[in-house]
């Protein structure tokens, strides 16, 4: 630990633990890709989400597929009994001999299971039923879950096993949620869904051994659990080709692509305030395109206007904007978009097409899927593989032209 040197000393100088910052995959290939490729040992990670989202159910098949590569896993449970911990590893076909549970909300028995049972990985679930001794606080309020955070931190750092923190979203005043726990942790990864769908979304808002922004995809099934290992697939499985209002756009999560299908409706015009409905995209910025539409000569900005992304999915990116734009000009000339076309690119303010990152792998993804013509910035054709015809663009008019 630093606080034992008393004075500066050069960085090569700095000696290494063996045991120190090996990294282990977890056997779920849709965790390891938001971890940066498994868990570091003598890390912290919080996996936070909404209650019922799945969390619990992902800590222990995560649990069980690590625990399968002769690894010591132990599983604290503070929420639910070991016998209902042992039900739910029975249904999803997880038990496994290397997997240890202990039922205990106490951080000091806690700690002293973990340093004696030789784990590799400690899972808390939760981080907010966990109680430090001699703190009059209630567990899950913010005092105990940023000790509970600190500690953990301590824990990790001296025995190098690495800790999972689970963490529940919480709109209550009183309980913590885990904004709370995000400064303490090396890795923050968010589980998420649409609440319509039962596909679930692991994203990594914060990462100190790979890169931000990457995904997991996940479905729930009455088996629990189970890694979508072709996300683009998935997400076009009930695509209509031939429909108007639709546009598959190639985004880039972190690094990695992921195409998604975008529907729009543009509804009749209104000289009330049209209503607007956006599903799986920014509100404010979906409105903005609209706004650019109607200043390159499409009557659009007072109608009715709705969008909705395949299975809810959350496109966060702005290489995305294409897709939005093609589905809204889609919907309104009532002309589908040529079927083996994909689309990618940001939209400015004025109307140009601006480039983005990772073009190749978008270009390599859309060709994957059966897409051998893209509409891209102008910036970005030169990336574009053999097999791909590349239409560069550098207005929303000139998209319109090449659309259809």
């Amino acid at each position: 630990m630093a606080d034992k040197y008393t004075k500066a000393i050069r960085l090569a100088d700095v000696p290494m633990d063996k045991g120190a910052m090996n990294r282990a995959e977890t056997g779920l290939s849709q965790l390891d890709h938001p971890l940066g490729g498994g868990l570091v040992s003598g890390s912290v990670v919080l996996i936070g989400g909404d209650p019922g989202v799945g969390k619990s159910t992902l800590a222990i098949t995560a649990c069980a597929a690590f625990a399968n590569g002769d690894r010591k896993v132990l599983y604290v449970t503070g929420e639910e009994s070991l016998q209902q911990i042992r039900m739910r590893a029975d249904r999803l076909g997880v038990a496994r001999d290397t997997l240890m549970l202990l039922a205990s909300t106490d951080w000091d028995h806690i700690e002293s299971e973990a340093r004696d049972s030789g784990a590799y990985v400690l899972v808390i679930d939760s981080a907010q039923t966990c109680r430090i001794p001699g703190l009059t606080s209630i567990p899950g309020s913010v005092e105990q879950v940023r000790e509970v955070a600190h500690r953990s931190r301590q824990l990790a750092t001296d025995t190098h096993i690495a800790i999972v923190l689970i963490g529940h979203s919480s709109r209550s005043t009183e309980l913590a949620g885990p904004l709370v726990l995000e400064h303490f942790v090396d890795t923050v990864l968010d589980f998420e869904h649409d609440g319509r769908s039962s596909l679930r979304t692991l994203r990594t808002m914060k990462n100190r051994f790979g890169e931000a922004g990457e995904l997991g995809l996940f479905e729930m099934t009455a088996k629990g659990l189970v890694e979508v290992l072709d996300p683009s697939k998935r997400l076009l499985v009930a695509r209509n080709a031939k429909a108007s209002g639709t546009a598959v756009v190639a985004t880039v999560e972190g690094t990695r692509p992921v195409l998604v299908e975008v529907q729009a409706l543009v509804g009749r015009p209104s000289a009330d305030v049209p209503p607007r409905h956006f599903v799986g995209v920014e509100p404010v910025r979906t409105s903005m395109l609209a706004a650019i539409l109607q200043n390159n000569g499409l009557d659009i900005y007072n109608r009715g206007l709705y969008v909705n992304t395949g299975a809810g999915y959350r496109l966060i990116e702005p290489g995305a904007d294409l897709g939005v734009t093609a589905a809204f000009a889609s919907s309104l000339l009532k002309q589908p978009v040529n079927e083996n076309t994909c689309v990618f690119g940001e939209v400015g303010l004025v109307g140009q097409i601006r480039p983005v990152r990772h073009p190749g792998r978008r270009f390599e993804e859309a060709l994957r899927q059966g897409f051998t013509r893209v509409i891209c910035p102008q910036e970005n054709v030169d990336e574009a593989p053999e097999g791909v015809e590349a239409c560069g663009v550098a207005s929303v008019r000139d998209v319109l032209a090449e659309l259809f």
